[in-house]
């Protein structure tokens, strides 16, 4: 402890002592912030878990932030009393990483730290991410098959598309494709994705029971397939609905 003179360091003694005075004080007189008690006890109510969980919000919101706060306070007191205990071993000012001094400019800022500035854990950025996160990517995790070649079922997109259609916060003045002015087109790839099949042609080519006679419905999608190109338009001539009577009779 060289680089700290005998004066600094007994004025970093008694601030220390004064925090850990004043912590525990303060966690006395606050009894840990209530935290000896239940959340049904301090709040009077018969159960934590109401078919209403708004009515404890704010009541679990303090509750929340007394945990962080005596948390906070605990741990402060540990560094505390693990710095005085440097102080009578005589290895105080010396980083628990490294073993370099620690300036005394940084400790007058935090008597009770035992990093160095290079050292001090608080400074990195840590990498981990929550386990969660594995199924997010791609969207609608394991549950979306869209990525796979082998596999063209019922799916967790297709799930949320078929709630999204009973409606959503999103309005088409908010959308982010400019073109979009109806809610028919907010759903999740509402002009690409055909509903029911898997190609184009399924949805207007359709056959009886016995698979012998085919027909052709001419609806949007049948329009669309042929505007694009991808076939060529049928022989037969378009028939009224005056015709489809006779026939059925």
């Amino acid at each position: 402890m060289s680089h700290i003179n005998s004066e600094q360091l007994q004025s970093l003694k008694l601030r220390l002592q004064q925090m850990k005075q004043d912590y525990e004080q303060r966690l006395h007189q606050s009894d840990h912030y209530g935290l000896a008690d239940s959340l049904r006890e301090q709040t009077g109510e018969l159960s934590g878990i109401d078919n209403h969980p708004a009515d404890l919000a704010t009541e679990l919101y303090e509750r929340e932030k007394d945990i962080a706060l005596n948390e906070h306070h605990e741990i402060e007191l540990e560094r505390i009393d693990t710095s005085l205990q440097h102080i009578d071993q005589g290895t105080y000012g010396k980083c628990v990483v490294c073993g370099q001094s620690i300036p005394y400019d940084r400790l007058d800022a935090v008597p009770s730290t035992m990093y160095c500035i290079d050292h001090c854990p608080e400074t990195f950025t840590s990498d981990r991410r929550p386990v969660e996160e594995q199924f997010l990517t791609p969207p609608f995790g394991r549950t979306s098959l869209d990525e796979r070649d082998d596999q063209n079922g019922f799916d967790g997109e297709d799930a949320w598309q078929i709630v999204e259609a009973w409606g959503t916060s999103d309005t088409p003045a908010m959308h982010e494709q400019t073109d979009v002015d109806s809610y028919d087109q907010l759903y999740i790839e509402a002009s690409e994705e055909l509903d029911g099949c898997v190609e184009a042609f399924e949805s207007f080519v359709a056959t009886d029971m016995t698979g012998r006679h085919v027909t052709v419905v001419r609806n949007r999608q049948y329009e669309r397939y042929i505007a694009a190109g991808e076939g060529v338009p049928l022989l037969e001539e378009e028939r009224s609905i005056t015709d489809l009577d006779e026939d059925w009779r």
